[in-house]
């Protein structure tokens, strides 16, 4: 018994051991991730950077029944900045208010008379932008998340959900007069991009990864990209390339014409694997800005895809950035997070130039109308507009959750919980 007892005390003291071993691993581990991950989550600049100044765009002279605001964040290079004039800020009084009775999570687009919404319930429909008359409505599908694209003749829709098990995803065109199918293709996956028009081609990104290239007068595929990941934002364009962040924490730059890779690089997210790009990209100042799921708000060099800065929100950041020049302060991105703060960001350094407390998280990204910046309050139902100098608060008003804007130059459209308004300038 007594040699029993001895062949056993050995491998007790070794299971001891190794289990001690084992803790201090762990603690090591744990105290090492958690400094990794502080410094990998944190504030990074580089103030050599390149930055390259550009002029700020202006209100091109254009007939109202010939005024577009054609895209997802008003022009292709997604700087959700439309240079109205003065006279259309704040203080405004509301005019009319259309109800969808649907989640409005992105904002419409607007041809001539008429303004294209895109509701969660899949249903597209065409209103008069003078008092909110339906003209024609249809149903495209069981759910959707993204803004349409129109010109002169056609508006294109993505959709998230058919109720298809082969075709889950769908891309419509639709004429603009009556709402009557032109052309529709199945997707092989759901999608919530909202698509891109240029030069003839219909560009937007799926939930397998799949980014199409389609002919955008009968839907037929010109390329295919394979991101890796699942593409959920709108692809922006500059100089001939696309750039769109993915869902396995990379940003890519890919020719328009061609479908090829210029570079891609990563969020240098979290420890655990990156971070996710749910951020549609603004092109500008020779950079790339657009949020992450780490937290962060990045800025990469466009022609390289080196990391120009980042800055940590403590929280998600869905929301694309709105960016402008503006007056007394200079290139300023916009936009919340998670957090429930908005952040002015100086575009070439990363420092913040001033911030916003909302009520609560914010999901939906700001758009700039002249000298306001327009974001919603997903946990308040609140729509506020800040002065883009100061962040002073100019406009709120008790409704809205996601995207919030888009205007003709005249008037303001504001997207509320399920219903369209109109606001005029008093």
């Amino acid at each position: 018994m007594t040699g029993r007892i001895g062949r056993l005390l050995p491998r007790s003291r070794k299971v001891r051991v190794a289990l001690a071993s084992l803790l201090a691993l762990i603690v090591a581990v744990a105290v090492g991730g958690y400094v990794y991950e502080h410094n990998r989550t944190g504030n990074i600049y580089h103030p050599q950077a390149r930055f390259v100044p550009q002029p700020t765009p202006v209100l091109p002279a254009v007939a109202p029944d010939r005024f577009s605001w054609p895209l997802y964040g008003y022009t292709k290079n997604h700087t959700r900045f439309f240079p109205a004039p003065a006279r259309v800020g704040p203080p405004l009084n509301a005019i009319w208010y259309h109800n969808t009775h649907a989640t409005l999570e992105f904002p419409p687009v607007i041809y001539g008379e008429r303004i294209f919404q895109l509701a969660d319930d899949g249903t597209l429909s065409a209103i008069s932008k003078h008092n909110g008359h339906q003209f024609w409505a249809r149903n495209l599908g069981r759910l959707s998340a993204s803004t349409p694209a129109v010109d002169s003749t056609t508006v294109y829709a993505t959709i998230l959900s058919t109720g298809s098990s082969t075709s889950p995803g769908r891309v419509v065109a639709l004429n603009t007069a009556n709402g009557a199918i032109r052309w529709s293709r199945g997707l092989p996956a759901p999608s919530e991009s909202s698509p891109l028009l240029d030069g003839g081609r219909l560009y937007f990104g799926t939930q397998s990864g799949l980014v199409f290239a389609l002919n955008a007068s009968n839907g037929r595929v010109i390329w295919t990209y394979n991101a890796g990941g699942s593409v959920k934002a709108s692809p922006s364009l500059s100089g001939g390339i696309l750039y769109f962040g993915d869902y396995s924490g990379h940003l890519q730059a890919v020719s328009e014409q061609s479908g090829r890779r210029v570079w891609i690089s990563s969020s240098e997210g979290a420890l655990f694997g990156s971070g996710t790009f749910y951020s549609t990209p603004a092109v500008i100042y020779g950079r790339v800005f657009l949020g992450n799921t780490d937290g962060r708000i990045y800025a990469y060099d466009a022609f390289s895809g080196k990391l120009d800065w980042a800055v940590q929100t403590g929280d998600y950041v869905y929301a694309s950035p709105a960016v402008t020049n503006a007056p007394g302060v200079g290139p300023t991105i916009y936009l919340g997070s998670y957090s429930g703060t908005f952040y002015a960001i100086n575009a070439q350094s990363g420092h913040v130039r001033w911030t916003f407390s909302a009520p609560g998280k914010i999901s939906g990204s700001a758009t700039i109308i002249g000298r306001v910046v327009y974001f919603a309050d997903l946990a308040a139902h609140r729509t506020y507009g800040l002065d883009v100098s100061t962040g002073r608060v100019l406009f709120q008003v008790p409704t809205g959750s996601f995207d919030s804007v888009v205007s003709d130059g005249t008037h303001i459209f504001l997207n509320g919980i399920t219903s369209l308004y109109s606001f005029a300038p008093r």
